[in-house]
């Protein structure tokens, strides 16, 4: 059984990893709200966007692919690319080892295996595929809380290089979505060849100058870019959240902690308490006797 002291010692132990947990939690729920926030706004951005490339599609449906952007040009598939987007750090509960389930998952669910190669956005992602032995083909970390739209520039550069040239046929992103603050749900979506998504009616035409096809063809690099933007704020958002709910409950735990530790020491500090009296008592009675 543990000592008094050891118990104090204990005690003032998980005292200050209390105080260093709330400290983060309230971190956490600061940057959360900035997230949330950039990610309502980045939204109605990509609804259009979604909106304009699929009445694009529409429209150039009908032209020959050999006339059409090279990232909008479909071929079989022998190898393909992941863009892996998860955190740099730590201490956000289960949203990192989610996405890189979901990963796997994806790539033993699908006919093509060990021809994956992926492009990690983060630290945690690319830590797990060294360890897994996928190939590597570009890396992007200590990407911060508050990425610009220029970041995603390089990534969307080096993807989009691979697809153009024919090494790789398909390439998806996955990311944690961010759904509430308890929710963040690993989503995959194809990037390239590019799909056109699918908006309900009622649906508005457009006139585009010079043509459709030259319209499409500058815009596809920009919507492949705002995609991978759009999944980098969603993760963001995931984190912040994860991290918030990870950290209250580890607060909340050190508490519950600090109260066993307390009970204990009391217990014990009684007991010593009353051994102490007992041998006086006795010393005394012996002596009177």
């Amino acid at each position: 059984m543990p000592s008094t002291r050891e118990l104090r010692r204990r005690i003032k132990s998980v005292k200050n990893i209390s105080q260093i947990t709330r400290a983060m939690e309230m971190v956490a729920a600061s940057r959360m709200r900035r997230a949330q926030q950039a990610v309502l706004a980045g939204r109605p951005y990509a609804e259009k966007i979604d909106e304009v490339m699929a009445n694009l599609s529409e429209q150039v449906s009908t032209l020959d692919p050999e006339a059409l952007h090279p990232l909008l040009r479909k071929r079989p598939v022998r190898s393909a690319a992941i863009i892996l987007i998860t955190s740099d750090k730590g201490l956000v509960g289960s949203m990192n080892s989610n996405v890189l389930r979901r990963t796997t998952r994806f790539m033993l669910d699908e006919n093509l295996p060990g021809v994956y190669s992926v492009v990690p956005v983060g630290r945690k992602g690319r830590d797990f595929m060294v360890r897994y032995g996928r190939p590597i083909i570009a890396e992007f970390i200590n990407y911060g809380y508050r990425p610009t739209p220029e970041y995603v520039i390089p990534i969307a550069r080096v993807i989009t290089d691979e697809y153009a040239s024919g090494r790789i046929d398909a390439v998806y992103l996955i990311y944690s979505q961010f759904v509430n603050t308890l929710v963040q749900r690993p989503t995959v979506v194809q990037l390239l060849p590019l799909q056109a998504p699918e908006i309900p009616p009622p649906r508005r035409e457009y006139i585009y100058e010079p043509s459709a096809a030259g319209v499409l063809s500058q815009l596809v690099p920009r919507y492949v870019e705002s995609r991978i933007y759009h999944g980098m704020l969603e993760s963001i958002a995931s984190e912040q959240s994860a991290k918030l709910v990870a950290m209250r409950n580890a607060t909340q735990n050190a508490k519950e902690m600090v109260s066993e530790f307390t009970l204990s020491y009391n217990k014990l500090r009684q007991s010593n308490i009353t051994k102490e009296l007992t041998e006086i008592a006795s010393g005394a009675a012996a002596l009177t006797g």
